[in-house]
């Protein structure tokens, strides 16, 4: 390990990253070492790490290389592996592009919930194929105090659990998981979002992420929250022949959702590239022992 390693800040509506190049995949980023990254007092703070590393150097995604040359390796806050993050793919391309590794267009980014398409607009917006939610069938019900409500199971490749409320206010603090039942239905942890109409095809959310507390925005939540918006709305895509376009407030800014009748799922919003520097290597091998 060389005595500096490079690293980038950036953020998706406020959802914000460290990124590690590291397109050999020589660094050990351990669930520790991510975490001291990811601190935002001792360390240089985000809601996760991007790991940005080439297909065919990375185990998880050699089978994908012939696909999409780029590996978005995720960690949450945390330290621990997570299978996809909607504004980390955007973050991930945007660093690509950055790098001179893309140019605007169409590119594919492979990720741990299988390969992405994104496409970089002109005008800055970054929009990414998040593919299709499954709706696992069976009642799930969310916890705030003494405040109870029914929710929808949607899977963007991560687990999720929607909860309308009257207002975002009665989520909580968040910084602890809000208790989900059946505990059986999510053994690995799950996203939890509160949503609240703001007007026709429009919420808004609060959200708190399996591994990182509330965070300011959740790109596969949003979508999500989309998809569970629709169904109680009536207009599934499936069922009405047409797409169904939802405008998400998140509290770090907003994302524009479509699903398309065949079940695909479009995410549309900004990403930000804000510094670039150096990390002390010998601190990160310290940080954590």
């Amino acid at each position: 390990m060389s005595t500096r390693i490079a690293f980038l800040k950036g953020h998706g509506t406020e959802n914000d990253f460290v990124i590690v190049p590291d397109p050999e995949n020589a660094l050990d980023l351990s669930p520790a070492a991510v975490a001291a990254l990811c601190d935002r007092r001792a360390g240089i703070g985000g809601d996760g790490v991007l790991h940005v590393v080439r297909s065919a150097a990375h185990p998880e995604a050699r089978a994908m290389a012939a696909e999409a040359e780029w590996f978005m390796d995720y960690r949450n806050g945390d330290g621990s592996v997570a299978e996809m993050c909607g504004n980390g793919v955007r973050v991930f391309a945007r660093y690509l592009q950055h790098a001179g590794h893309v140019a605007e267009g169409d590119l594919t980014i492979a990720t741990r919930a299988g390969v992405k398409t994104v496409h970089i607009a002109k005008d800055g917006d970054i929009t990414v194929g998040m593919g299709r939610a499954r709706l696992p069938q069976g009642d799930v019900t969310v916890t705030v105090g003494e405040r109870s409500w029914p929710a929808r199971n949607v899977n963007m490749g991560n687990p999720h659990a929607v909860t309308f409320v009257a207002d975002l206010a009665h989520a909580g603090d968040l910084y602890t998981a809000p208790p989900v039942s059946p505990a059986a239905t999510y053994p690995d942890g799950v996203n939890v979002e509160f949503v609240v109409d703001r007007g026709p095809r429009h919420v808004a959310m609060r959200v708190h992420e399996r591994g990182s507390g509330e965070t300011r925005s959740c790109g596969t939540g949003a979508c999500a929250v989309a998809v569970a918006t629709a169904r109680r709305d009536g207009t599934d895509p499936a069922v009405t022949g047409t797409p169904a376009t939802y405008t998400v407030d998140v509290p770090g800014g907003r994302l524009v959702i479509t699903e398309r009748p065949d079940g695909e799922i479009e995410m549309t919003g900004p990403a930000v590239i804000v510094a670039e520097g150096e990390i002390d290597a010998e601190w990160l091998a310290h940080a954590f022992g």
